[in-house]
């Protein structure tokens, strides 16, 4: 076999750092963490200039990226570009995410999922943000698309996940019966509440039937009241969910992300999503979502992207960003926030081949530096461009 050994770095390996060690890897995987001084003989030598070596980063939500938005085309060729579009802040596995369209949208990007998850280009699976979706809480997607899931629906989905591997759809309580939640578990299809204006005990229901997530905490649903707990208290109360957070400055207070981060109970933990758009890896100033125009406007942390009413549409964040967020602002140690962006997700959407640097696993790499600025990435061991 031939090694490779990185070192120069304190090595994350998606739970706790390893100092004065050494990553060895072969033939793509991880082979082990070792003492710096106790590494395989004639190993090509990676000096990396102090930072941190990390799992890559995992991000279940990205709807667009390097100029590209998957609903624009939902093709294999748009999912590697989106992939590319993200690599240089440090994404390795992504899942291409295809908010509510029509129903040929919809086969075309499971078709195009099964094509691009075989090709190694960073694409982990396929993530459907609708159309199961609740009105009331629309967002910036499509109301007049929404509908209820239907028995032919579950068995669609059941099909896809089958033939792409990670299946990750997200559906209102309203639109979803615990019945077809359940067949869509047993499935393995991975079920996110989101864009839902449901009670508490709706949502508790469907975490009891098999759902084990919910879609950007916070957004686009029902609110936490001291008498009505809604999808937001019963998401930080059930044990089972996880739930995603986009961190970027716009979508939620600092003050609201870090009481959930504090309260959230059970396995589930919060992890990072960019619920990134097309302009992500360009100097693009707008971009077109269903036939209306969405505008970046420079400020705050990062760019805020809104339609002509204001409404936020997807975020202008990148994952680097949001684990320096995490750092800066949230106030998580920086193993925390790099576990937001490596195992956790990969905990969710059940990828136990990444995430984490252990003996066969993948390589896929990132380097950060003390400012947490991406310096290189490696996919299955191989450097990015």
């Amino acid at each position: 076999m031939d090694y490779k050994v990185f070192t120069g770095a304190r090595i994350f390996d998606g739970d706790r750092f390893h100092d004065d060690s050494a990553l060895v890897i072969g033939n793509g995987r991880i082979h082990a963490i070792t003492s710096a001084n106790d590494v395989p003989d004639n190993a090509e030598t990676v000096q990396l200039n102090g930072g941190v070596l990390s799992p890559g980063f995992i991000d279940a939500q990205v709807n667009g990226g390097g100029g590209r938005m998957l609903n624009d085309e939902p093709s294999a060729e748009s999912m590697y570009m989106i992939a590319e579009g993200h690599r240089p802040y440090g994404t390795t596995s992504l899942l291409p995410t295809l908010i509510t369209d029509v129903a040929a949208a919809t086969t075309a990007a499971i078709e195009a999922a099964v094509e691009a998850v075989k090709a190694n280009r960073g694409v982990a699976g396929l993530h459907l943000e609708g159309p199961h979706l609740a009105p009331a809480r629309k967002g910036a997607h499509l109301a007049e698309l929404m509908r209820p899931v239907e028995d032919s629906d579950v068995r669609t989905f059941i099909r896809a996940r089958e033939a792409i591997g990670t299946l990750l759809v997200t559906m209102a309580a309203e639109q979803v019966t615990e019945r077809q939640v359940q067949a869509l578990a047993e499935g393995g299809v991975i079920v996110s509440i989101g864009h839902s204006d449901c009670t508490a005990e709706a949502a508790n229901a469907r975490f009891d039937a098999g759902a084990r997530g919910v879609t950007h905490l916070f957004n686009a649903m029902s609110q936490m009241g001291h008498r009505a707990p809604g999808l937001v208290g019963a998401a930080i109360d059930h044990p089972a969910p996880w739930c995603g957070i986009i961190a970027d400055g716009h979508h939620v207070d600092p003050i609201a992300l870090r009481v959930g981060l504090r309260a959230k109970r059970g396995e589930g933990r919060l992890f990072f999503v960019t619920d990134a758009m097309s302009l992500v890896g360009t100097d693009l100033p707008s971009f077109t979502l269903n036939g209306r125009t969405v505008y970046r406007t420079k400020g705050g942390y990062c760019s805020k992207l809104t339609l002509d009413d204001g409404t936020l549409a997807g975020s202008d964040v990148d994952m680097a960003s949001t684990i320096r967020y995490g750092v800066n602002v949230l106030e998580l140690p920086l193993a925390e926030a790099l576990r937001m962006a490596t195992s956790y997700p990969a905990r969710f959407l059940r990828l136990g081949d990444r995430g984490h640097l252990t003996p066969g696993t993948r390589a896929d790499l990132v380097h950060i530096d003390d400012d947490i600025e991406v310096t290189q990435t490696w996919i299955s061991g191989q450097p990015s461009a």
